[in-house]
């Protein structure tokens, strides 16, 4: 299988279709480096959070990156206390100082609860794209009715919704309402956390492709528009996920995937709107 470019990668909205997650990245040397070679190797989307506490190493990868900074997607979150429109604006401007970047490609709202007010929240994502520090307004862990309740009070559209999604949890519900409001889904732990490697489903489509199921998760979800952000921190990963794009499956593989009846959701905290 050839190793895709950064052209080969598809684009939603401006937002390339695979990502570089960093949940869980947490050495700084290990983070930087992983960014620095996921970029090298064709990556243009980097995924973090303030929660993650890894935004620093982040930055230093996309500065050490032979990239240009424009030509990266970058994209980070609000934690649930700084979400009303005080605390929103700071801790976004705190976020683009600790990345050591001028503007965020996409500003994530990371899960609707706590400080979480519709009007206020949206109120400073408005501000803070006009004043040009974010590009896009993003939504994180949001159900259907969240979602339309943000499209109700956000006057800037809302690029995407970022949810765990993976054949596990194929997430129809948030994708159809997604799909009905113009707003793109975004996946995070796309490998169900390595469950995937234990699917016969997915290792048997696997072997036929002479790929890894990684590769097979991740092609299944770039089949149903979905964009995944795979976590790794190894070349070898780094450059297995991104091989995902060079994968079609036959429309029987992408049956038998849909076809998959068990249920896990691994991200399941008791503030999750669906609880």
């Amino acid at each position: 299988m050839m190793q895709p470019t950064s052209d080969d990668c598809p684009r939603a909205n401006g937002m390339p279709m695979l990502g570089l997650g960093t949940w869980k990245n947490e050495d700084p040397d290990q983070c930087a480096e992983s960014v620095r070679t996921a970029l090298e190797t064709g990556y243009r989307h980097i995924d973090t959070a303030d929660l993650y506490g890894n935004e620093a190493a982040v930055g230093d990868g996309v500065r050490q990156a032979d990239v240009d900074r424009e030509d990266v997607f970058l994209a980070t979150k609000l934690w649930t206390d700084d979400l009303g429109y005080e605390d929103a604006i700071a801790s976004a401007e705190e976020r683009l100082d600790t990345l050591g970047v001028d503007y965020l490609d996409l500003l994530y709202i990371h899960w609707p609860a706590k400080s979480y007010d519709p009007e206020e929240t949206f109120r400073a994502f408005e501000e803070l794209h006009d004043r040009g520090l974010i590009e896009n307004v993003g939504i994180s862990n949001f159900e259907p009715e969240g979602m339309e309740t943000a499209i109700e009070h956000c006057d800037v559209p809302i690029l995407a919704n970022q949810v765990e999604c993976h054949p596990f949890l194929p997430q129809e519900d948030v994708r159809a309402t997604a799909a009905d409001l113009d707003i793109e889904v975004v996946a995070y732990s796309p490998l169900a956390r390595g469950a995937v490697f234990e699917s016969e489903a997915l290792t048997d489509i696997a072997d036929a492709h002479d790929a890894s199921a990684a590769q097979v998760s991740l092609a299944w979800l770039l089949d149903k528009g979905v964009t995944p952000i795979p976590k790794a921190t190894s070349r070898e990963h780094i450059e297995d996920n991104w091989r995902a794009l060079a994968l079609e499956l036959s429309d029987e593989e992408i049956d038998r995937i849909d076809a998959i009846e068990a249920v896990d959701r691994k991200i399941d905290p008791d503030f999750g709107p669906w609880n």
